[in-house]
């Protein structure tokens, strides 16, 4: 017998910076955050991490809506109260922790990553890691730049990635 999909709930939200699809679980959970000009790269890792999935169209739950939102006003630390679950791997799962605890405002090089997880020589492994996150925004991808200071890798573009640093107050050289 064949395995049934996963259910999972698509959402949008308008933002400063596009329209972003929201994917959730059955327990509320956020589990996919990228943006609507992206929603093929979302349906590929959305395969990847859950096999096959049934999105159905409807409300994100409005905690995670909420945050979000004020987020996008200027509320920065929002995020950090929102529940996700990636089931990555361990090595994924690290990364992606690591970069929740970037504060807003901050950013880090790959490399300086690396170090600091005791992997000093694992600056692309940390960079593919950061690069498979399904949670923009919220596991934020946009905070690691490259060592020399320069805006490099983001999935949703680096003028998304300029706009959320300097949304944080990050001051980006042009």
């Amino acid at each position: 017998m064949a395995k049934q999909p996963t259910p999972l709930t698509l959402d949008r939200l308008d933002t400063p910076i596009g329209i972003a699809l929201l994917v959730t679980n059955h327990g509320g959970a956020l589990c996919a955050l990228d943006w609507i000009d992206y929603e093929e790269r979302l349906l590929t890792l959305l395969r990847r991490y859950y096999g096959a999935v049934g999105l159905i169209e409807n409300s994100a739950p409005s905690e995670i809506r909420n945050a979000l939102s004020r987020y996008f006003d200027g509320d920065l630390n929002q995020l950090d109260g929102i529940t996700c679950h990636i089931p990555g791997t361990p090595f994924q799962n690290r990364i992606w922790t690591a970069l929740r605890k970037i504060p807003a405002g901050s950013t880090l090089s790959y490399g300086t990553l690396a170090a600091q997880l005791g992997v000093p020589t694992a600056m692309r492994a940390v960079g593919h890691a950061n690069g498979a996150n399904p949670l923009s925004v919220v596991v934020p991808c946009h905070r690691l730049i490259g060592a020399n200071g320069s805006l490099t890798g983001y999935g949703g573009g680096i003028a998304r990635k300029r706009w959320l640093l300097q949304h944080e107050g990050v001051v980006v050289a042009s």
